[in-house]
C-alpha cells in the first residue's frame, strides 16, 4: 500500500496529506484487487495504526456493497475467511480494538450477512458463535454484529436517488429484508435467543457492559421475533432481577418496554402487562417517592407509559370486537395504573413527567368516550388537571433574558401539557373552567405578594382556555352563559387588578397576549379600553425596560387596535400624540438607542395608519392626520439622501441607505390600513402618497447603495399600484428607466414582478409603456444572461436560472393579459420567439419549461389561425411542434419528477391547441413528415394522432406521458 498516502488518514495530518489519502481511497475503490491487499492486512494484523485498520474495513465495505457480484467464488470465500480470521485474532490480542473499529467491522459483517446468508453462508451466526464461544471480547463483537444486522434489516435508510429508482430500491430492500427475517426465524433465532440467555446468565454479575449490550440486542430483536421466546418465565425473571441492579436496570427497563410494545392479541397483552406490573410492584418499583435516580426514573416512566398505552390499545380493540367483559377487565387494569401515572406526571423532573404524557392523554381519550364518569374517574380528571397546572409553572432557574437549550426544552414540554389541557376540556369543560377560575381568582387577589411564576401561570391558564374551549370567531362572551360569565369575570379581574404592573417580563407578556386573545371582551365592556391602552403605551408595554417586551408589545398593540376598530374612535388623536416619539426615524449618526427596532416601528406605523383610516373623521381630517404622519418621513428622507450622495465612507453609506430604506418601508406600511371599503381616494389621501412617490423616486438615480435603495422603492411602488391605481401610472416610465440602468441579475429578477403586476392590473392601459420598454428590458436581461461566469460558480448559475424564469414569467403575463401585440410590434419578434423555444427545450429547468409551453400555447391560440401573422404557421411547424418532442426526449427531462410532469402537461396543451387551430393539416404534418423523421413506427404514429384527436384533453395528457416513457431508453 502507498505508505505516504496512508499518513493522511490520521486526523492530525495536514490538508495535503488528507487530500492524498482521500484520492488513494477513491483509487482503491475502483481498483480490481486493492481489496485483497486490505483483506490481507486485516487477516495478518500487518498495521497497528487504528486509522489504517479502519481504512481497510472501508475498502472491504465498498467492495461488498457495490462490487461483490463481480468477484469469483474463491475471492468471495477469501473475504469470509478474512473476517473470521480477524474475529479469532480479537480474542488473542493483548488490547481490544478501539470502539470505532469494532463498530465498522460489525457493519462489514452485517453487509456480508445480507449478501450471503440466503445463498452461500447459511451458517453465518453458528460460525461466529463457534469462534467467539463465551470469550468476553468475542461476545462483544458478536453483539455488535447482531445490532448491525438489525440495523440493516429494520432501520434501512436507503440512499435517495431519483424518486422512481428510490421506490424500486426500497421495494427490493423491503422484500429482501422480509425474506432474511423469515429465514432467520426458521433457522437460527431460537439458537440466538439461547445464546443471549447464556450471555446474560454468565455476565450479569461480573460484566455490566456486556450485559447491557445484550439487553439492547434483545430489545431490538423482540419487535420481529416470536415473543414467546423472550416473554417466558426464565427470561422475564432474569430481566426483573436486573431491575434491582443499579448498573443494569436502565437497559432492563428499555428491554421490558420493547417487550410490552410488541403487537399481540389484546387479551394476551393485558395478561402480560398485568403479570409484569405485579412483579414490579412487589419489587417496590412503584414507590416513586423513595427513588432519587432521575435517569432510571425517566426510563421507568417510559416503561409505565408503554404499559399504559398497551392496555389502552387492547381496550380499544376489545371494544371494537364487542368483547365487553374483557374490555371491562382491561379498563380496571388501566384505572389501577392511574395513581402511578399521576406520581410520574407530577414529578419535579420534566423528562420523567414528559415520558408519561402519552398514557395520560390516551386515558383521557377513553374517559371522553364513556357515557358517564364514576366518582373515582372524576377525581382522576381533577388530579390530572391540578398536575398540569402545577407542571406548567416556570422554575426559578429559567433564564428569560438568555434562553438556551434547557429553556427550549421546557417550552416544548409546555406544548405537550397544553395538549393535555385541551383533552381535559373535551372530557369535562365545566370542571376545567371552574378549576382555572379558582386558581386565577385566588392568585390575582394577592398578586402583589405572589411569586411571578404563579401569577404567570394563572394568566396563562386563562389564555389557554381560549383554545381549550373553542368558539367560532372568538365569540367567547356570547352563547353559553356560564362560560361567558366566567370568562368575562376573569377578564375584568385581569384588566382592573393592576397585575399589568407586575415587575416580571413573563407576567407582562402574558397579560398583553391574553388581552389581545380576548379582544371581543372590550366590545362587551368598552369602559376598560383606556386602561389597557395606557398599559400598552407606558412603561408596562412600548416603553418597558426589556427590548423583548417592547418588541412583542409593538406587534400585539397593532393587533389590539385593528381588532377594536370603531371602538378606538374616542382615543385616536390621544394615541397618535402618545406614539409620536416612537415614530421617529432614528438617523444613524446620533448614536441614540431607539426604544423600538425598525421592524417594531413598522407595526407602530401600521397602527397609526389603521387609526386614521378606520376613524369616523371626514376625508379632509384624515388627509391632515396622514400628512402629519408621513411629512416627517419625507423631510428626513430628503436630508438623508443628500447626505448619502456626499458620504465617502462605505459603512456610513450603508447606514444611511438602511435608514432611507426604513423611511420608505414605514410609508409603505401605513398603506396596509386601506381596503376595498376604505380606499386611498375615499380617505382623501391620494395626494399625500403621490408626494411620497415624488420624494422617494429620486433615490433610484442615486449611484450609491443601489441594491438597498431600489429594493425599498420597488416595494413602495408595488403597494402604490394597489392603492393609487391609475394615479401611479405617470411615475412608472421614469422609475422603470432608472431601475434598468446598471442592473444585475437580482435587480432584474425583482423588477420583473413589478412590471408583471402593472401589466396584469392595467392591461391595455399600459400597452404604449410596454411597447416602449419591451426591448430595453430584454436587452438588460440578455446582457446579464450572456455575462461569462466561472464553471463551478453555483450561485451565479442559480441567479441566471431565476432570471430566466422571471423573463419567461414576464412574457407569460404579457401574452396572458391580451397584449400579444406588444410582442408582435417588436422589430425582431422572431428572436423573442426563439428564446421561448430555447427555454422549452434547451434548459433543464421544468419550471421555466412549463412557462414556455404556456406562452407557446397562448401564442398559437392567438396567432395560429388562418388569419394569424404572416409566417407564424411556418414557425409552428418548424419550431413549436419539434419543441414539443425534443424537450421531453431529453435525458434531463425526468418524468418521475412532479414539476417535469407539469411541464409535460403544458406541452400536451400546446399540441392540442395546434391541432385545434390548424385542424387536419396538423395531423397530416405529424403523420407524413415530422413523426416519420423521428423514426417513429407507423402504428405508433397512428396511435399518437388518434390520441391527439380525442376531445378529452386529459386522455391525451396521460397518453403523452406513456408515449415518452416508451420512447426513452
Amino acid at each position: 500500500m502507498d505508505e505516504q498516502a496512508l499518513l493522511g488518514l490520521n486526523p492530525n495530518a495536514d490538508a495535503d496529506f488528507r487530500q492524498r489519502a482521500l484520492a488513494y481511497f477513491e483509487q482503491l475503490k475502483i481498483s480490481q484487487d486493492a481489496w485483497q491487499v486490505c483483506a490481507e492486512a486485516l487477516a495478518q494484523s500487518i498495521y497497528s495504526d487504528d486509522h489504517i485498520k479502519f481504512f481497510c474495513f472501508q475498502v472491504l465495505e465498498h467492495q461488498i456493497k457495490f462490487k461483490y457480484s463481480e468477484l469469483t467464488e474463491v475471492q468471495q470465500q477469501l473475504i469470509r475467511e478474512t473476517l473470521v480470521t480477524w474475529l479469532q485474532a480479537q480474542m488473542l490480542n493483548p488490547q481490544p480494538e478501539k470502539t470505532f473499529i469494532r463498530n465498522k467491522a460489525a457493519q462489514v459483517f452485517a453487509l456480508l450477512f445480507v449478501t450471503e446468508y440466503l445463498t452461500k453462508w447459511p451458517k453465518f451466526f453458528f460460525d461466529i458463535l463457534s469462534v467467539v464461544d463465551l470469550n468476553p471480547r468475542g461476545v462483544d463483537m458478536y453483539l455488535r454484529i447482531l445490532m448491525a444486522v438489525d440495523a440493516e434489516l429494520v432501520d434501512r435508510d436507503v440512499v435517495h436517488t431519483s424518486e422512481a429508482s428510490y421506490c424500486f430500491a426500497l421495494t427490493f430492500e423491503a422484500r429482501r429484508n422480509t425474506l432474511l427475517k423469515d429465514t432467520m426465524r426458521e433457522q437460527c433465532i431460537p439458537s440466538l435467543v439461547e445464546s443471549w440467555y447464556q450471555i446474560l446468565q454468565n455476565y450479569q454479575y461480573n460484566n455490566s457492559e456486556l450485559t447491557c449490550q445484550c439487553l439492547e440486542v434483545v430489545g431490538a430483536y423482540v419487535s420481529w421475533i416470536d415473543l414467546s421466546l423472550i416473554a417466558n418465565e426464565r427470561f422475564i425473571n432474569m430481566l426483573l432481577g436486573h431491575m434491582s441492579v443499579e448498573v443494569l436496570r436502565e437497559e432492563a427497563c428499555d428491554c421490558l418496554f420493547e417487550i410490552v410494545n410488541k403487537g399481540m392479541d389484546p387479551i394476551d397483552k393485558t395478561k402480560l402487562v398485568e403479570s409484569l406490573c405485579q412483579v414490579l410492584q412487589s419489587a417496590g418499583l412503584f414507590s416513586i417517592d423513595q427513588e432519587d435516580d432521575v435517569d432510571f426514573l425517566a426510563r421507568f416512566s417510559k416503561l409505565v407509559n408503554g404499559m399504559g398505552q398497551a392496555l389502552i390499545a387492547s381496550w380499544t380493540k376489545l371494544i371494537k370486537n364487542g368483547d365487553m367483559k374483557s374490555a371491562q377487565d382491561t379498563l380496571q387494569a388501566i384505572e389501577a395504573k392511574v395513581a402511578l401515572m399521576l406520581q410520574l406526571l407530577i414529578h419535579e423532573d420534566d423528562d420523567i413527567s414528559s415520558n408519561i404524557i402519552g398514557f395520560c392523554y390516551d386515558y383521557l381519550h377513553i374517559l371522553k368516550q364513556l357515557s358517564a364518569l364514576s366518582d373515582q374517574q372524576k377525581a382522576n380528571v381533577e388530579a390530572i388537571m391540578l398536575a398540569v397546572m402545577k407542571k406548567l409553572t416556570y422554575d426559578e432557574e429559567y433564564n428569560f433574558e438568555n434562553e438556551g437549550e434547557d429553556e427550549a426544552m421546557f417550552v416544548e414540554y409546555r406544548k405537550q401539557l397544553k395538549l393535555l389541557l385541551d383533552r381535559l376540556a373535551q372530557v369535562s369543560p365545566e370542571l376545567l373552567l371552574a378549576s382555572v377560575r379558582r386558581v386565577f381568582n385566588t392568585t390575582l387577589q394577592n398578586w402583589q405578594t405572589t411569586r411571578f411564576m404563579e401569577v404567570e401561570v394563572a394568566i396563562r391558564l386563562l389564555y389557554m382556555l381560549a383554545e381549550a374551549l373553542p368558539v367560532s370567531h372568538g365569540a367567547h362572551f356570547s352563547g353559553d352563559v356560564t362560560k361567558a360569565t366566567a370568562l368575562q369575570d376573569m377578564m375584568r379581574t385581569l384588566v382592573t387588578s393592576g397585575v399589568s404592573a407586575y415587575q416580571h417580563t413573563s407576567v407582562t407578556l402574558e397579560f398583553f397576549e391574553t388581552v389581545v386573545r380576548y379582544e371581543k371582551f372590550f366590545a362587551v365592556e368598552p369602559q376598560h379600553i383606556p386602561t389597557v391602552l395606557m398599559a400598552f403605551l407606558d412603561h408596562r408595554g412600548l416603553r418597558h425596560t426589556s427590548p423583548k417586551v417592547r418588541s412583542r408589545t409593538a406587534y400585539l398593540f397593532s393587533r389590539f387596535v385593528k381588532s377594536l376598530n370603531k371602538q378606538m374612535n374616542p382615543f385616536i388623536e390621544d394615541v397618535l400624540n402618545r406614539i409620536q416619539d416612537l415614530l421617529e426615524l432614528s438617523p444613524p449618526e446620533n448614536g441614540y438607542q431607539a426604544l423600538l427596532s425598525s421592524d417594531d416601528q413598522l407595526f407602530i406605523y401600521e397602527t397609526a395608519g389603521v387609526l386614521i383610516v378606520n376613524s369616523e373623521y371626514s376625508a379632509e381630517r384624515k388627509q391632515v392626520l396622514m400628512r402629519n404622519l408621513l411629512t416627517p418621513l419625507m423631510e428626513k428622507f430628503k436630508v438623508l439622501l443628500e447626505k448619502l450622495m456626499m458620504a465617502q465612507d462605505e459603512d456610513r453609506q450603508m447606514a444611511l441607505a438602511d435608514c432611507l430604506n426604513h423611511a420608505v418601508g414605514f410609508a409603505s406600511r401605513t398603506s396596509k390600513a386601506f381596503s376595498n371599503k376604505q380606499t386611498v381616494k375615499q380617505c382623501g389621501c391620494s395626494e399625500v402618497y403621490l408626494d411620497c412617490l415624488q420624494t422617494f423616486l429620486p433615490a433610484l438615480s442615486c449611484p450609491l447603495q443601489k441594491e438597498v435603495l431600489r429594493s425599498g422603492v420597488r416595494t413602495f411602488l408595488h403597494r402604490m399600484i394597489i392603492c393609487l391605481e391609475e394615479e401611479v401610472l405617470p411615475f412608472i416610465p421614469s422609475a422603470s428607466e432608472h431601475m434598468l440602468k446598471d442592473c444585475e441579475a437580482k435587480d432584474l429578477q425583482e423588477f420583473i414582478p413589478l412590471i408583471n403586476q402593472i401589466t396584469a392590473k392595467f392591461k391595455t392601459q399600459v400597452s404604449p409603456f410596454l411597447q416602449q420598454m419591451f426591448m430595453p428590458l430584454l436587452r438588460a436581461i440578455f446582457e446579464v444572461l450572456l455575462l461569462p461566469a466561472e464553471e463551478n460558480d453555483q450561485s451565479a448559475a442559480l441567479e441566471k436560472q431565476m432570471l430566466r424564469r422571471s423573463y419567461f414569467a414576464f412574457l407569460q403575463t404579457v401574452t396572458g393579459s391580451g397584449m400579444s401585440e406588444v410582442i408582435a410590434n417588436q422589430g425582431n419578434v422572431e428572436r423573442v420567439l426563439f428564446t421561448v423555444i430555447q427555454g422549452a427545450v434547451d434548459y433543464p429547468d421544468p419550471i421555466a419549461q412549463k412557462t414556455c409551453f404556456i406562452i407557446l400555447s397562448k401564442l398559437v391560440e392567438l396567432w395560429g389561425g388562418k388569419d394569424g401573422p404572416v409566417g407564424f404557421a411556418d414557425f409552428v411547424y418548424k419550431h413549436i411542434v419539434p419543441a414539443c418532442f425534443l424537450a421531453p426526449l431529453k435525458q434531463t427531462f425526468d418524468l418521475a419528477d412532479a414539476q417535469t410532469v407539469l411541464a409535460l402537461s403544458e406541452c400536451a396543451v400546446t399540441l392540442k391547441t395546434i391541432h385545434l387551430k390548424r385542424g387536419p393539416e396538423c395531423i397530416q404534418y405529424l403523420q407524413q413528415e415530422y413523426l416519420p423523421s423521428l423514426q417513429v413506427a407507423p402504428e405508433i404514429i397512428q396511435e399518437f394522432c388518434q390520441a391527439l384527436q380525442q376531445p378529452d384533453a386529459k386522455v391525451f395528457k396521460n397518453y403523452l406521458k406513456v408515449f415518452f416513457q416508451r420512447a426513452k431508453p
